[in-house]
């Protein structure tokens, strides 16, 4: 469990907190917990402390994702960018405003269409070993994932059979993976909640070393999942009518001139 500072002065949701420019890491952790801390109140807060993470929890805790930012979470986050001092200070002043991360240090992310990803993310907490830190942004589910997926996962799904009918195959039942590494960045949604068409959290970050997907996790849940959208296209459709027992075709006619 993250522990709040108790000398934290409460704040009003979405309230900035004026951290000075040459406050300690200390004091900016601080402010951070006092605003997610406050911000969470009237919601779940799922808290989580150092070294915890999909393998470090139980069983009970793997299988709930957590609702909202942590302070260790944010600072996983900031991990990624150039200057994370700078980006902490940031996050302190403007709480409710996305911002834009590097991919390829601290993640990778691989974007999916909506639907698609939430029956990715399904089987991962269903059947698998659960998610990373999963957003929403636009029409788009993020994903985020161990560094190198954004690489690897593209080869893996090329060499992969799939279920699908016709010639389309894997483009009817998998569609197009984007996956983001070295050199790409992500709009990331803010700590607090911010305006409702912008991103938001679906698992939220929540400690400093989370436990990411690999590329052959991602692989496992894209399967099942092209697997289920299958099975429902199949189920929308009804059964393949089959032609009467006995049944002729009409005789021609003798002359078709």
């Amino acid at each position: 469990m993250s522990a709040w500072p108790r000398d934290a002065a409460p704040q009003s949701p979405g309230t900035p907190l004026r951290t000075s420019p040459g406050a300690s890491d200390d004091e900016r952790r601080a402010d951070l917990a006092a605003l997610l801390h406050d911000g969470g109140e009237g919601g779940s807060v799922a808290t989580g402390g150092e070294g915890s993470g999909a393998s470090g929890r139980s069983t009970e805790d793997r299988h709930r994702p957590a609702a909202r930012i942590t302070p260790a979470g944010a600072d996983w986050l900031a991990s990624a960018a150039a200057s994370p001092r700078s980006t902490l200070s940031r996050w302190a002043a403007r709480p409710t405003a996305p911002t834009v991360l590097t991919c390829g240090s601290a993640f990778d992310v691989v974007s999916v269409p909506c639907v698609f990803g939430r029956r990715m993310l399904e089987r991962l907490w269903a059947e698998g070993p659960g998610s990373g830190p999963v957003a929403a942004y636009r029409d788009r589910t993020l994903l985020f994932a161990v560094p190198g997926t954004a690489q690897r996962l593209p080869s893996l799904l090329s060499w992969q059979r799939w279920d699908g009918t016709g010639a389309g195959g894997r483009d009817e039942t998998a569609p197009p993976l984007l996956c983001h590494g070295v050199g790409d960045a992500v709009t990331v949604p803010p700590l607090l909640p911010g305006a409702p068409s912008g991103p938001h959290w679906l698992v939220a970050p929540e400690t400093r070393h989370p436990w990411l997907p690999g590329p052959e996790v991602l692989l496992w849940a894209c399967v099942r999942a092209a697997r289920a959208t299958l099975r429902a296209a199949r189920a929308a459709a009804g059964p393949i009518p089959r032609p009467r027992t006995g049944a002729t075709p009409d005789r021609l006619p003798q002359s078709c001139c």
